[in-house]
């Protein structure tokens, strides 16, 4: 069976969307390593994707204030980020491991492991910071998703850059050992 980063169909994927991302970056060649801007454009991506699923979810998908699933209460706003977080995770995942960050070290299930825990701990803070403006401050849901995701988005890069796509090059992070490393 053939190894799915040797797939024909997932590198024309892959060398379509960096050539489209690549047209752009001599305009901010300047100012942002291609990595960075590679990181910006298929990130961004991905977040105005989760808002529209976001904004389709919060406003026609689901008609009441609370929902319920397996007698568990969620709100509109919370339900409405559970749909667009399922849409945008794996799109996310395949644009950092094979446009981003393809030239980390690590095995495909190490990265997916780290990402999703990232993921987790987006989850978390997003739930905090969600009821926080939503909630507390009482600003509407889908400004407030977007600030959450643009102080997540900052957050996520450094993680991903130095945590979950890490490579040789990177320096040792504490309590993250290089032992996964792919033989070749």
């Amino acid at each position: 069976m053939k190894h799915y980063s040797k797939s024909r169909k997932i590198a024309f994927v892959r060398d379509t969307i960096i050539g489209i991302i690549d047209f752009f970056y001599p305009l901010a060649k300047r100012w942002v390593p291609v990595q960075t801007f590679r990181y910006i454009a298929c990130g961004g991506s991905v977040t105005v994707l989760g808002l529209l699923v976001y904004f389709l979810s919060y406003n026609y998908l689901f008609k009441t204030e609370f929902i319920y699933v397996d007698g568990i209460q969620v709100n509109r706003y919370i339900a409405a980020y559970i749909v667009s977080f399922c849409v945008s995770f794996p799109i996310g995942f395949f644009l950092s491991k094979f446009v981003v960050f393809q030239e980390s070290h690590l095995k495909g299930r190490v990265q997916l492991f780290r990402f999703a825990t990232l993921q987790g701990i987006n989850i978390g803070l997003n739930y905090v910071l969600l009821h926080f403006f939503a909630g507390f401050c009482g600003f509407w849901a889908t400004p407030s998703q977007t600030l959450t995701t643009a102080l997540l988005a900052v957050f996520s890069y450094f993680f991903q850059r130095h945590i979950s796509f890490r490579t040789k090059k990177d320096p040792e992070i504490v309590g993250i050992p290089a032992i996964e490393e792919e033989k070749g």
